[in-house]
């Protein structure tokens, strides 16, 4: 049995049990993924998977036993490439980031420029993405690190630590007459037209959450998942905006005003992601530290081998 074999049964359980798009993934032919699962089915004396003619069906019990194994295994091995590059170049390589766009857009700039000061030689390659194709990246071991607001701690292959807590931003016109109320309430909010999130980013669910508690049901005429673009349809008129606060840090005094929701809405936590039991490399824990003071590579270390599973911000 080799590698090669692990990485086809695995791949074809991922895509679906389709040999097709596994091959594609692999960037090999189909009948070679097919050789190569039969050889290790041979080999170990049980069906992986149940077949219909040539098709793959289901994965047999044992299959299901055969992919643990060989996901611990394949972990493992990128394990000891992370831990050659540590110890070859330990201040090299590169560190791969997934995040949403209001993340890279508003909250990375900073640290990113603060960990390229103390790894010159690091690249940053960073992926933008729903909060679950963030999850997956990591998981896949596409990126390094994640960060969401949404859905990562809902997968038990990731190890996930708050980072920060921030609010959701009501954003109007200048002269419009909410921005003169001193007391706002999601009444208000609801009678007007409403341009906000999409409702797999950036704290859209606490949002839809917090009016059906009022049993309100605003009247949403724009769906984005940027926040620079919610603020250019506010500024044409279409509606107010509900923004992530850190998509209004240093727009004081323009053409928009900007009134915080946390006492309507509740505070949201954005989470960093790691893959369960991976070797990360020193400048992976450097950066979530730069992310926050609190993410110690002590804390992280803890975190990842099961003993914590979370600390109060």
């Amino acid at each position: 049995m080799n590698l090669h074999q692990f990485r086809f049964v695995q791949e074809a359980a991922r895509r679906n049990l389709n040999l097709t798009e596994a091959a594609k993934a692999l960037h090999t032919s189909q009948p070679g993924v097919s050789k190569a699962i039969i050889e290790l089915e041979e080999e170990l004396g049980i069906e992986i998977f149940t077949r219909h003619g040539k098709r793959l069906k289901r994965i047999t019990e044992p299959g299901q036993h055969v992919l643990e194994s060989i996901a611990v295994i394949l972990r493992e091995v990128g394990n000891l490439r992370r831990i050659g590059e540590q110890y070859s170049a330990q201040d090299t390589g590169t560190l791969s980031i997934a995040t949403t766009h209001t993340q890279a857009r508003y909250v990375l700039p900073v640290p990113v420029a603060r960990l390229r000061e103390s790894y010159p030689k690091v690249n940053i390659s960073l992926h933008q993405g729903a909060p679950d194709q963030v999850a997956r990246m990591v998981i896949d071991e596409t990126a390094d690190i994640g960060i969401a607001t949404e859905s990562l701690s809902s997968y038990p292959e990731l190890v996930t630590l708050p980072c920060y807590e921030w609010q959701h931003m009501l954003v109007l016109p200048a002269g419009h007459r909410l921005a003169r109320k001193e007391r706002l309430t999601l009444e208000d909010i609801a009678a007007e037209p409403l341009v906000t999130y999409h409702p797999s980013f950036t704290g859209r669910t606490r949002v839809d959450t917090a009016f059906a508690q009022r049993h309100l049901a605003p009247r949403i005429v724009l769906e984005a998942i940027d926040s620079d673009v919610i603020k250019t349809y506010v500024r044409l008129g279409l509606g107010i905006g509900i923004v992530a606060e850190m998509a209004v840090q240093g727009d004081a005094g323009g053409d928009l005003v900007a009134r915080p929701l946390g006492q309507l809405l509740g505070h949201n936590v954005a989470r960093i992601a790691l893959k369960r039991s991976a070797y990360l490399r020193d400048f992976v824990y450097h950066f979530a530290s730069l992310l926050s003071d609190r993410l110690d590579k002590a804390l992280i270390l803890k975190a990842m081998s099961g003993q914590p599973h979370d600390y109060e911000l």
